[in-house]
């Protein structure tokens, strides 16, 4: 018997070794995992298009690409109705003809942001292509401004994942949004002020236009303000709306 028990227990102790060094084995492996997960990239650039928050915060932001009748009306309106710090994404092209303009939306103590230089669609184009037109109207908008932009709206709002790590790489938060007004079809001043107030929350990023082609954008604006006063939301810029809350983004194809 005792000669069985002492066979038993070799077996027991070369059974333990074993099992002890898969446990070893098994912790070497989760340690290496953990550092290599640490210093793999994990996240990817993003549009980002609302911020998500429990206050009735909502930024109102203009894209300009063409014309001068329409700016500065726009302007007016939003200084007549307490607006301050709405984000206007500029053409540089079109900034570089109206200096004046941008001067005005500056001092009136709006945000510009970067729309591009040509307006043309960046996912048509080569990756050196995108990146100089987004350098190229950084400078101009810099220039201008005095202020080197952060935000960038590609041309009619397009984009794909190329021309988001472009943008990334620039050092530019690419803005999208979540209201859309549709003032660029002139549906109507009803209609437009509608588009927005049927599904506006807090964290919205509303898109609106100041080039010439809109016709009820000035129109619709003061009654768009008023009601959103009278719900008891503040309007911020994109940058105080993005610094002050956390932000959604959209998976980009």
């Amino acid at each position: 018997m005792n000669f069985i028990w002492i066979w038993n227990g070799k077996k027991i102790k070369q059974y333990m070794i074993v099992v002890i060094a898969a446990f070893f084995t098994a912790g070497i492996l989760y340690v290496e995992r953990s550092q290599i997960s640490v210093f793999l990239p994990t996240a990817e650039a993003n549009a980002i298009y609302k911020a998500e928050t429990k206050e009735k915060k909502i930024a109102l932001t203009f894209n300009i690409s063409w014309g001068e009748e329409k700016a500065i009306p726009i302007l007016d309106v939003l200084k007549e109705n307490g607006i301050n710090n709405a984000t206007f994404f500029l053409s540089a092209s079109w900034a570089e003809r109206h200096p004046d303009i941008v001067e005005r939306i500056v001092k009136d103590g709006h945000e510009i942001g970067s729309h591009g230089y040509r307006y043309e669609d960046y996912p048509q184009w080569e990756d050196d292509k995108i990146r100089k037109d987004i350098q190229r109207a950084h400078q101009v908008l810099f220039e201008l401004t005095d202020k080197a932009p952060k935000l960038l709206r590609p041309p009619n709002g397009n984009f794909d994942k190329r021309v988001l790590k472009i943008a990334e790489a620039q050092k530019y938060q690419l803005v999208h949004w979540s209201i859309d007004s549709k003032d660029y079809g002139n549906p109507g001043v009803e209609q437009v002020i509608s588009n927005v107030l049927d599904h506006v929350t807090g964290g919205d990023i509303v898109l609106f236009h100041a080039s010439d082609r809109v016709k009820h954008t000035e129109k619709a604006l003061p009654t768009i303000i008023e009601r959103l006063k009278g719900k008891g939301y503040d309007f911020v810029s994109v940058s105080e709306l993005l610094a002050s809350t956390e932000t959604d983004s959209s998976e980009v194809k």
